[in-house]
């Protein structure tokens, strides 16, 4: 596996050392370990997770706004723990409503010894940023959680002001995109590459229009 992720890797342009190749494989190794017991993902083979699971949420970090990130609804630690791997110097706060998930990624970040990663119990909703980060956070993401209009409803209080909200889509229909409305705007839609996946993958990338003072 670790051979097939260098591989793949070498079809992005991202920059992936050693270190963190050997992270990534050893959260591909407790997903695929704790998936028996607790069934955190419906991929059960290594190689299915591997492009699905930790090639599909790197290939996100090139898009990531700032330093501090929350991703929402992270299921067992999608696209944060990879991302986290990746990215030592930003700090991701990894937040679900599922007591298993949230154990999982706590055992996550024991054996892989991250330092940058808060896993978070609670729903969205309820949930405050200033908790851990007194400015809101600089992106907010969500992969597979709600719909947009969804997405910047609950999560309306968690960016800072000049904060991004970042949903990560297969093909979003003109109907979903249309449902962004104001004071919210679509500064970009980015195609994402992600090698053996053959599926449509985007970042869209959702900013909130501030009033002038």
């Amino acid at each position: 596996m670790r051979r097939q992720l260098a591989s793949l890797l070498a079809e992005t342009s991202l920059t992936v050392t050693e270190a963190q190749q050997d992270q990534l494989i050893g959260l591909l190794a407790l997903l695929y370990k704790w998936n028996h017991a607790y069934n955190l993902t419906s991929v059960r083979d290594p190689e299915g997770m591997l492009v699905r699971h930790i090639l599909d949420s790197i290939v996100v970090g090139p898009y990531l706004h700032g330093e501090h990130i929350i991703d929402v609804g992270t299921g067992p630690g999608l696209p944060g723990l990879p991302l986290a791997i990746c990215y030592p110097e930003k700090h991701f706060v990894l937040l679900d409503s599922l007591t298993k998930r949230i154990t999982f990624i706590r055992q996550v970040v024991h054996t892989l010894g991250l330092k940058n990663v808060t896993p978070v119990l609670a729903r969205v909703q309820d949930y405050q940023a200033t908790e851990h980060t007194p400015v809101g956070f600089d992106s907010v993401i969500s992969r597979a959680f709600a719909s947009l209009a969804d997405m910047l409803a609950w999560c309306h209080h968690l960016p800072s002001t000049e904060g991004r909200f970042l949903a990560l889509k297969g093909a979003p229909t003109e109907d979903e995109l249309a449902t962004v409305a104001a004071p919210y705007r679509i500064e970009a839609i980015h195609p994402l590459q992600v090698p053996m996946l053959d599926a449509a993958r985007h970042v869209i990338d959702i900013r909130q229009e501030r009033a002038p003072s």
